[in-house]
């Protein structure tokens, strides 16, 4: 209070949000993947290949524009709630701004007290993990140091887990009755080096939480003829093994077991990129034609306005006074 008795505004709650980044043009393919492998470049063929699959869905990614969307939205969906409590900022981690540059601009508008958060549902020491040590670092070098609340996982959010339920149901009404007479349902994530999860890292096991809410969610058990499971996608090409099973050898295991479809639901992934419309929705679905077996996705949240309603409840939790960090309750069973 002051000395007149009047309450001193409170400074608005700073909300970094990070995220992946992607190539703005062909030109910068090289330069992201040199990125990506820690500023060792790309052998040429690697180059070309990721060329190549940019060019099979349109020449670059919609990533860029898809996050820009979200971030906007979480904004408007914030403001509208508690007008002046908040101020969004976006950094990515392989392009520009980048997340130091989104605490740099949070501290240079007056912002004391920040919640990061990152656009991946899953805690990982190698995927969001990442991003908070960035943060982290950025934040306490700024003066006055940033108070950030890392919001390390948010599967488990109210109402996200029956979002993703929703959108599962829907893909599977996309299937013929013929089609639907044994469907595969596959909930998959990016895979990640075998060695990066060893020693109770909380990935695959929160991966396998979300299938596991929507399964049940669904009442997928109870469905004659219909299986479902934890796939992985994307692998990275090194030589170190990765997190299994693959979608695209499962896809064929499952086919010859007698399965008429598969649906993927691809939990780990909140926005349409090369990942999800490359990955899925070229290499999947061509491996499903070849194993004679009809193939559907769930569509990408983007910024479907309830996805922005949960991610801007997950910031409104971790900001309260007593907010536990983890942020990732939920009212269904462990």
């Amino acid at each position: 209070m002051t000395a007149g008795g009047h309450r001193l505004a409170r400074p608005p709650t700073g909300v970094l949000v990070m995220a992946h980044g992607t190539p703005a043009d062909p030109a910068g393919v090289e330069p992201f993947y040199t990125a990506i492998r820690h500023g060792r470049p790309p052998p040429p063929e690697l180059v070309a290949e990721l060329v190549g699959r940019y060019e099979a869905i349109g020449g670059t990614s919609p990533l860029a524009e898809r996050t820009r969307a979200q971030v906007e939205g979480l904004a408007r969906s914030l403001e509208a709630a508690a007008p002046g409590e908040y101020m969004v900022r976006f950094g990515a981690k392989y392009t520009t701004p980048t997340i130091e540059d989104g605490v740099a601009e949070l501290s240079g508008i007056g912002v004391i007290r920040a919640v990061g958060l990152v656009l991946t549902p899953h805690e990982s020491s190698l995927g969001s993990g990442e991003y908070f040590r960035r943060a982290s670092q950025a934040s306490r070098a700024t003066t006055p140091p940033l108070e950030l609340t890392s919001v390390p996982s948010w599967h488990r959010a109210e109402g996200f887990p029956e979002l993703l339920a929703d959108r599962t149901a829907a893909a599977l009404a996309t299937l013929t009755p013929s089609q639907r007479l044994r469907p595969a349902v596959f909930f998959t994530a990016h895979s990640l080096p075998e060695a990066a999860v060893a020693g109770g890292d909380p990935y695959p096991g929160q991966v396998q939480e979300s299938a596991a809410d929507i399964a049940g969610l669904l009442a997928l058990d109870d469905e004659p003829g219909l299986s479902w499971g934890v796939a992985w996608q994307s692998a990275g090409r090194t030589a170190d093994p990765w997190i299994g099973p693959d979608l695209l050898l499962e896809i064929p295991r499952v086919a010859a077991q007698g399965a008429t479809s598969v649906v993927v639901c691809p939990v780990g992934f909140v926005s349409d990129h090369l990942e999800v419309l490359y990955d899925l929705d070229v290499e999947a679905a061509r491996v499903a034609r070849s194993a004679g077996v009809a193939f559907a996705r769930t569509a990408s949240l983007n910024d479907e306005p309830r996805f922005l309603e949960v991610l801007a409840g997950v910031v409104r939790q971790a900001a309260a006074p007593d907010a536990v960090p983890s942020v990732a309750r939920s009212t269904l069973p462990a």
